[in-house]
């Protein structure tokens, strides 16, 4: 989650409390997996008049905009199937949804409108992939999303620096905020709660739960126990067909986005093993010598 809010045409200094990463290089690793992320930034602002004293510490609120990437997958309750090539995931006739991550981000934005309605203004959904994504988009509207844009792929496979490298320019574009990296990050959110000028993140960890803090801009990756999306409904699904949805080629995002790498090999996991059964805990320590697990 992203979300960017400029006080009276200044900046805020990123800044994150308990966590926060690095700005990762062009050429270095790759970046954090975008599916299941959403990215809050605010409308721009025009030149403003003098303000009239106050403290230095008094700030203005601009509305938030929020942008939510998603993208169409196989469905969840399909098992996948292996190409005759064995290289790729055989997809001809499989029934296709919205990532259940990116369900739940849409979810969460709703949430956060219907929680501050008065600084929500807009939401956002985009996809980068075959026409097809246009299905996943309109249902991102029918939950909640107030319009889409697809970035065209055609028959490209992107790699994760390459979608990147396009939501950076799509943040641009949508005059939100031109950096988007050097933004705080908190992953793997059970709940999200907006504060004034920054966004508190709960996360489940082993052993419990762990609070994080940071300002906004930032980033933040969602987890299954978030919420529970509601119920695209047939009104809904049908007034989502009238929002705008936008479409855009993916060579108008310029070059540098071809593919660096090259698939060798797709397998199943190895079938488990049958389990066994001993008569008492001496049984079981012996079975786990001769298993060499202590």
């Amino acid at each position: 989650m992203n979300v960017a809010i400029p006080f009276h045409a200044k900046t805020i200094r990123n800044e994150l409390a308990a966590e926060s990463v690095a700005p990762p290089t062009e050429d270095l690793g790759k970046p954090a997996h975008v599916s299941g992320t959403y990215i809050f930034n605010l409308t721009s602002i025009a030149p403003l008049p003098p303000l009239p004293p106050q403290s230095k510490h008094t700030t203005t609120m601009t509305s938030l905009r929020i942008l939510v990437p998603i993208k169409r997958v196989l469905d969840y309750a399909i098992k996948p199937r292996i190409a005759a090539s064995g290289k790729t995931v055989d997809l001809t006739g499989q029934k296709m949804s919205l990532n259940p991550f990116d369900e739940l981000s849409i979810e969460a934005s709703v949430r956060l409108r219907e929680a501050h309605p008065s600084r929500v203004s807009d939401i956002l959904a985009f996809s980068a992939g075959p026409a097809k994504s246009q299905d996943a988009l309109r249902t991102a509207m029918a939950i909640g999303a107030d319009r889409g844009l697809l970035v065209d792929t055609a028959n490209t496979d992107l790699e994760p620096l390459a979608v990147a490298k396009i939501l950076k320019k799509v943040v641009e574009k949508e005059n939100m905020l031109a950096g988007l990296l050097g933004w705080g990050q908190a992953t793997q959110a059970a709940e999200i709660k907006l504060q004034e000028d920054s966004v508190k993140v709960v996360k489940e960890v082993d052993g419990g739960t762990e609070t994080v803090q940071g300002k906004l801009p930032m980033v933040v990756t969602t987890d299954l126990r978030l919420n529970e999306p509601r119920y695209a409904s047939l009104p809904n699904i049908m007034k989502a067909k009238k929002k705008k949805l936008d479409k855009e080629t993916l060579e108008s995002y310029g070059a540098g986005l071809e593919g660096r790498l090259e698939v060798l090999k797709v397998s199943e996991p190895p079938p488990r093993q049958g389990g066994g059964k001993v008569a008492d805990v001496g049984g079981l320590v012996e079975k786990l010598k001769e298993l060499g697990a202590i």
